[in-house]
């Protein structure tokens, strides 16, 4: 089966690894992928948003399956272009519906979601310029810290954790009322503060049956000790030590569950990975966020502990057929280091020449390029997170270090990586 790819991050990097492992894959090609995927299958000039120009390529190359790596083009439609449009109908698509898709989409969208299936959330209302008066009276009244989110897609940034009232007043007229984040915060999400440690669970759905994939850590500071701005990810870790058998079991009855149920109950047209942005509460996990496709840099950790095989649980999840399916776990810890560009994650150079990807890795390392390209048959930047070095090994500590170790051989101009991967471990 020919497969094509969609992104061109860490996360697709990781996919393409493991998909072309399998025996059922025969060509992959990655639109448009980077310097790393180009290693793994074709990379192709194309945007994962350009619908047309997807479905000319699809038909031209005979692709049987196309995997959606990022969010952006689940929210515009093209698991819905893919359904109506008569020559793609056979093809098969790995990503919800538009409206599906909202549980990312719409922060207001999925707690609403949320409600409805009892599935447990921090407390939260809702605000636009309609009731932007309201809003504000209600942020006087409310403990602090507080939760202010942009309804719609923010790249990751529209999430602010306000300590004062004056604060959050600023933010939310800002948000509302002077598009601090453009469209995405005509609506805002005001939601009670919850304290505790957060984590990332995965499930393959095929709107009705699931099977649950490893968990994650991941670390959104720029600083060690987890300070500083956040980013799209400076690193992770699998499994979380936190996360035993009974917080998990607590999480598959009271969240996994009831959300896959829910899918099936309102009908909505979800075939792919739901990402549950958990946080752990006492002994309780609360869900903060779902996401409609996998993390980053999650899956460059989740995917070397899958053992199964990624395209038959693509394929049995586009077939409806994963009541028949279960997962296999590779028992070793997995850590992952992410290097960024300096100055990220606020302004940064790109193109600049990176040295000592030729090194050996140990065979329990993997180098996955994130934001990278080709500049004159050199691999250059190409992003704020410019690639990581997953390995495998028997504790946290240990794997980081080896990670550590693999990224003081790769040098470009600025480089920088946290040291404390997996601290609090």
């Amino acid at each position: 089966m020919n497969i094509l790819l969609l992104g061109s991050g860490g996360r697709e990097h990781a996919l393409a690894w493991k998909l072309v492992q399998s025996a059922q894959c025969d060509q992959l090609f990655i639109a448009p992928g980077n310097a790393g995927t180009a290693k793994c299958g074709t990379n192709v000039a194309l945007s994962a948003t350009d619908f047309p120009a997807v479905k000319d390529f699809v038909l031209k190359n005979g692709i049987g399956l196309v995997v959606v790596g990022p969010e952006e083009p689940l929210v515009k439609g093209i698991t819905d272009f893919f359904r109506k449009d008569a020559d793609l109908q056979q093809v098969l698509i790995i990503g919800p519906s538009q409206y599906a898709a909202q549980l990312e989409g719409s922060k207001a969208f999925a707690k609403q979601f949320m409600e409805r299936h009892n599935i447990p959330t921090a407390a939260y209302r809702e605000f636009d310029a309609s009731n932007f008066n309201d809003g504000v009276e209600y942020l006087k009244q409310h403990a602090l810290p507080v939760v202010l989110k942009a309804d719609g897609l923010a790249a990751g940034k529209g999430v602010l954790i306000c300590q004062t009232t004056e604060e959050a007043v600023s933010e939310f007229e800002q948000m509302i009322r002077q598009s601090k984040f453009g469209e995405a915060s005509r609506k805002v999400v005001v939601e009670a503060f919850l304290s505790g440690i957060e984590l990332s669970v995965f499930a393959l759905t095929d709107g009705k049956s699931y099977v649950t994939l490893p968990e994650a850590k991941d670390y959104k500071r720029i600083g060690e000790g987890d300070t500083g701005l956040n980013t799209g990810g400076m690193g992770a870790v699998s499994p979380v030590p936190f996360a035993d058998a009974a917080f998990m079991k607590k999480v598959d009855e009271q969240i996994i569950k009831p959300t896959i149920k829910g899918l099936e109950a309102e009908n909505f047209d979800y075939t792919g990975f739901v990402f549950f942005g958990l946080i752990k509460v006492g002994e309780e996990p609360f869900v903060i966020e779902y996401n409609c496709r996998m993390g980053d840099p999650e899956t460059e950790v989740v995917m070397p502990r899958l053992a199964s095989d990624l395209v038959e649980l693509l394929l049995a999840a586009a077939q409806g057929k994963l009541q028949h399916v279960s997962i296999q776990q590779d028992p070793r810890v997995a850590c992952t280091v992410m290097a960024v560009s300096g100055g990220y994650p606020g302004d940064y150079e790109k193109g600049l020449p990176i040295s000592g990807l030729d090194q050996q890795l140990p065979a329990d390392s993997l180098l996955f390029h994130a934001g990278t390209g080709i500049k004159n048959g050199q691999t250059v930047t190409n992003g704020g997170r410019v690639l990581c070095v997953t390995s495998y090994g028997n504790s946290i500590g240990e794997a980081v270090n080896k990670s550590k170790t693999a990224l003081e051989q790769i040098s470009y101009d600025g480089i920088y990586f946290r040291k404390d991967i997996g601290y609090e471990f």
